[in-house]
């Protein structure tokens, strides 16, 4: 489907999408913000940890309590006020979380919406949820695999000849959700640092193209060995989505995920720059024009680099329905779901430790189990899904983090995470 349609069809679901109050700001480049006495620059910029891949976590600080809005059924673990408290600071501007499951429910709010006014961060807003995109994705490409439209064993190159090469002619639909096709990333001629990549924020990347630039290469490794996390294997597969149902991605994964199970806050923006309806400001520390390193307002950015691998918009209300109806097999039925709860046996391509991705998802003990979830990064916005296999306790997040594409797990994001389910075993 070309581009020009696929946006005009994006804008569509945007349409329909429940608006809150306009705070989105003009179309037109954000300004330079002084950095705050209390912020430091992050660590140098690089791919967002994965949710199964993240480092070592640390016992969450104490912090002193500050003004959150909270609300709680009882308890779930942890003091998860404390953690949050005392936003914006160095990290980040802003957090909202929510936790539920059959052991308790607690919500929580904390930062400001944006650095100018100091204003409260709004619990219900919307943010960029980066790579959580890759749930929906496989979770749409899984129905389809269960009315028989897609085979998961099934060859790439037999849905898209035009598009995949000789080289990959053994890749599966399977081996696409689970990371271990050896493909790798596209050429993006933008660049490697969050300034240039900021200079780039509003260009447009054709999915197409992205999946010539990146078969154009010698594999990684034979597929089906070893796995590397990376958004091609999605790309590929949005386009097959396409191929096979001859509508747009972005409508179908209205039409099945977001429309029955009431998202009306969740959207795919195409290349819409803009976020719809009310957000919280993201800010990444970077390189300003007057070659000071401080804060920038990124909350003006299209995210077509990401597509279906990445460009979802959401709500942490939305996202805790979500994972709640997905857990529950509500989302992809019967024995097509295990295919998201399905480590493959291979290694890691970098660490060399056991494969810890599944078709969408991703594996970490915590607390003594296991927690499957998905993290996601995009500039100035960190958001996480998670839950335990039997929905005892479900996690959502989204942090306005200063970090939010840096080498290691945002410290605000990761305290989270452990108040939430405990420490790695």
């Amino acid at each position: 489907m070309r581009t020009s349609t696929r946006t005009l069809l994006a804008a569509a679901l945007v349409l329909g999408v429940a608006a809150g109050p306009a705070l989105t700001p003009a179309f037109a480049t954000p300004p330079a913000l002084a950095t705050p006495p209390a912020f430091a620059a992050p660590p140098a910029v690089a791919t967002p940890p994965a949710f199964a891949a993240s480092p070592a976590l640390a016992t969450p600080q104490a912090f002193a309590a500050s003004p959150a809005v909270v609300s709680a059924a009882r308890p779930a673990g942890p003091d998860l006020s404390a953690v949050i408290a005392e936003l914006p600071r160095a990290d980040a501007t802003a957090a909202l979380v929510r936790v539920g499951g059959t052991e308790g429910s607690w919500q929580g709010s904390t930062g400001v919406h944006d650095l100018t006014t100091g204003a409260p961060a709004d619990p219900a807003a919307r943010f960029r949820a980066g790579s959580v995109t890759k749930v929906f994705t496989a979770a749409t490409v899984l129905q389809l695999a269960s009315e028989r439209r897609i085979d998961l064993d099934r060859t790439a190159r037999s849905y898209l000849p035009e598009l995949i090469p000789g080289r990959y002619a053994t890749v599966t639909v399977r081996q696409l959700l689970n990371h271990t096709h050896g493909i790798p990333a596209p050429e993006l001629a933008v660049g490697d640092t969050v300034e240039e990549w900021y200079a780039h924020r509003f260009d447009v990347h054709d999915p197409e193209a992205m999946v010539r630039s990146a078969t154009a290469k010698p594999r990684e490794f034979r597929p089906g060995t070893k796995q590397h996390y990376l958004n091609t294997g999605y790309t590929i597969a949005g386009l097959i989505v396409e191929r096979v149902t001859g509508d747009s991605y972005e409508h179908q994964v209205e039409r099945r995920i977001l429309r029955p199970l009431g998202l009306r806050d969740t959207y795919l923006p195409g290349d819409a720059a803009e976020l719809v309806g009310p957000y919280n400001h993201g800010y990444q520390t970077m390189r300003l024009d007057d070659g000071t390193t401080g804060l920038r307002d990124v909350s003006v950015w299209a995210a077509t680099d990401g597509w279906a691998a990445g460009d979802l918009v959401s709500t942490t209300a939305d996202l805790e329905r979500f994972t709640r109806a997905l857990f529950a097999g509500r989302v992809v039925r019967g024995p097509l779901l295990e295919e998201m709860f399905t480590l493959p046996k291979v290694a890691d391509l970098k660490s060399g430790d056991p494969a810890a991705y599944s078709a969408g998802l991703s594996m970490k003990r915590l607390g003594g189990r296991e927690v499957w979830g998905k993290t996601g990064g995009r500039w100035g916005y960190n958001t996480a899904i998670a839950s335990t296999r039997d929905g005892a306790r479900t996690l959502v997040y989204s942090v306005n983090s200063t970090d939010a594409k840096g080498q290691d797990m945002n410290p605000t994001a990761l305290n989270v995470m452990v108040a939430a389910y405990g420490l790695p075993d």
